[in-house]
Parts: C-alpha cells; structure tokens; sequence
C-alpha cells in the first residue's frame, strides 16, 4: 500500500530571532529573543500533512551531524517514514535564520548545506515510495533536477511549491497538477510586477504554462484556486497573527492532505487556508504546524 503523501525536499535547523523591527542594510538591532528548532519548507510540509492524519513519507539529505541525527528523530516521531532521508558525510545540515517583528513579518536567510546535495540519482532510488503515493509534494530548496527526477515518478498527483522562487525549466512546469506559490513567486514565474489585487494574480497564473491548476496564497487576503474551467476565491482565517514564518509550509501541508484522501481542489483550498491561518498563532515554523484535532475544533 503507498503512501498518502511523500515530500522531498529540504530539512533545517531554524534559527529564530525576534526583533521590534527588521534592520536595514549596514544596520544593528537587538532581538528580543532567540530559539532553536527544526525548519526547511519540506520537513515542516511533511510534518503538516503527518499531523493532519496522513500517511507521510520524506526524501530528503543532512548532514552527518548532531543537528542532522536530531532532525531525523524529530521526523520520525511525527511518525514521517525517514528510510529516504540520506546522510552527508562532507555538508552540515540546512540552516535558516529568520528574524520575526512586532507585526509578525518574517525575513529569512537560507544556507542549503546538505540539501544541496540530493541528487536526482538519490531521488531515482526512492522510487518505491514515490511511486505509488496518491500525492509527491516538492519545493526548490533541493536542487531543481531533483525535482524534475520526483516529478516523473507519480503516478497520483505531483504538487509544487516554487519556493525560493528562482527560474523553473519547462520540462518541469509541464510535469505539474497543482502549483502552490505565493504572490511574489508568481510573479516571479510570470515575469510581471508583483501584483496588487486579485485580477492580477490571475493574469499572472493564466501566463504560466503547464501546470493543470495554480493555487496562490495570498496572506492576509486567503487564497485563489485558478484552474482550466474556474477561478475561486477563499476568505483567510479570522486569526490574530504572532508569527507568519509556516503559514506557507502549513497551507501547502494541508494541501496535500487533502487532495491525498480524495478530496476536490476546492475542498482542499479551504481546509489549508485555514491551516496556514492557525500556524500564524503560533511561534516558530514546524511547531507551529496544526493538528486535525485544533483543526477540527476550529471548524
């Protein structure tokens, strides 16, 4: 029997730093604060959809060290299957620092490490759990070959979340059901102005081709579903906000949850709306992931 949902992608160690407001260049603030704790968009979407009640698998890299053997034991106590998370012996673990304000705005730095170092041969060796799963769920912390060696192996739906944005190949933008970027990865892919109201985004989704179905987060304003035949809008979550660091990582995790147990992309949008709005209440990034149970009392 095959998985639910399997994520490759990137594992790090989050460095998390409050602050009154953010620097500006060639400028020191003092923080408020500071905490360590597991991050990188794949293992915090795998742990959202883990949460969530399905069954996850992870392909992934770290390094051969404390922080990496840490990682994975957190993974596998979210019951997340690690047997594809591969060990480096020459690049530390992945590492953020993200500094969070007063309004709950993030600023976050990346430094890949042992991510980098997933290669599409690694990829290739995980088929047996790619292949079957109703859902494959990536983003591009990993390198981008890699994503086009996962893209190739399901035969469920492959969703990509083009986070960092960077310039995807078409080869993979055609190997797309649903892509998961937010307003500036949009514009980004569409090569326009960040766009300002809704009407743009959806010019912005109609110039990017490939992919079946285009589903963008929208912070505060929720989200829109563009598909061939619709276009829906979904209202945010009524929440008072404290950190926005995983909201993406918890809307792209429900996502997937529930796409992998059958349900519409219209369902699925309204279910990872309002998780991504309950990870705001939280600190941090993958503690911040909801469960099915603060879910459903929510509902």
């Amino acid at each position: 029997m095959g998985f639910d949902v399997v994520v490759v992608g990137s594992i790090n160690q989050d460095l998390t730093v409050s602050t009154r407001r953010h620097p500006s260049p060639g400028e020191t603030v003092l923080g408020l604060g500071h905490r360590w704790g597991g991050g990188g968009k794949g293992a915090n979407q795998a742990v959202a959809a883990a949460r969530l009640g399905s069954e996850t698998g992870m392909v992934g890299r770290v390094g051969e060290d404390e922080p990496g053997q840490a990682l994975t034991a957190a993974l596998r106590a979210e019951d997340i299957d690690v047997s594809c998370v591969g060990i480096d012996p020459s690049e530390p673990t992945g590492l953020a620092v993200i500094t969070v304000d007063e309004e709950a705005e993030n600023s976050i730095v990346v430094s890949p490490g042992a991510n980098m170092g997933l290669t599409p041969r690694q990829v290739a060796e995980c088929y047996s759990m790619l292949e079957d799963a109703s859902v494959v769920l990536a983003q591009l912390e990993v390198p981008v070959e890699s994503v086009i060696e996962a893209a190739r192996a399901p035969s469920g739906l492959f969703c990509l979340n083009p986070a960092p944005a960077r310039e995807i190949p078409p080869e993979l933008l055609q190997l797309v059901d649903v892509l998961i970027p937010n307003r500036s990865e949009l514009a980004a892919l569409a090569s326009v102005d960040l766009p300002s109201d809704r009407k743009a985004v959806l010019e912005a989704a109609r110039r990017i081709e490939g992919p079946r179905s285009v589903v963008v987060t929208l912070g505060h304003e929720g989200a829109l579903v563009i598909s061939e035949d619709e276009v829906l809008a979904f209202a945010p979550s009524t929440v008072e906000p404290v950190d926005t660091t995983g909201a993406g990582d918890a809307f792209c995790g429900a996502l997937a949850n529930s796409l992998a147990r059958g349900e519409d992309l219209s369902i699925a949008a309204q279910w990872a709306t309002l998780a991504g709005g309950l990870a705001t209440t939280k600190h941090g990034a993958r503690d911040a992931m909801p469960t099915r149970e603060e879910m459903e009392r929510v509902l």
